[in-house]
């Protein structure tokens, strides 16, 4: 493994909706670097937070088109994974450092 654990995971999503699923589901949303495969996040958020994971689903974010004024571009693609944790094991976001 190339990359460090830290370089894997690089934010916590905590958008309405992941907030939901992590409440129904026990499945948390991340922001992961795009070269990382599943095992490898899997690997990494056992690694960080200390909690058996079941499942993990990725998928690639296209970035948006951007617009200032009569400039356009585009925000960066980025990935984002779902880490479904083993049931009764919670992940607290204040174990992921800075």
């Amino acid at each position: 493994m190339s990359k460090s654990l830290l370089d894997i995971i690089i934010a916590p999503i905590l958008s309405e909706k992941s907030v939901v699923v992590k409440d129904k589901e026990n499945r948390y949303a991340f922001k992961v670097n795009p070269k990382a495969n599943k095992t490898e996040v899997k690997k990494a958020v056992e690694s960080i937070f200390k909690v058996k994971v079941e499942k993990v689903r990725t998928m690639n974010v296209p970035g948006k088109r951007h617009r200032v004024g009569r400039n356009t571009g585009f925000r960066p693609d980025w990935k984002k994974a779902f880490v479904t944790v083993k049931e009764g094991q919670k992940i607290d976001f204040t174990a992921l450092p800075k």
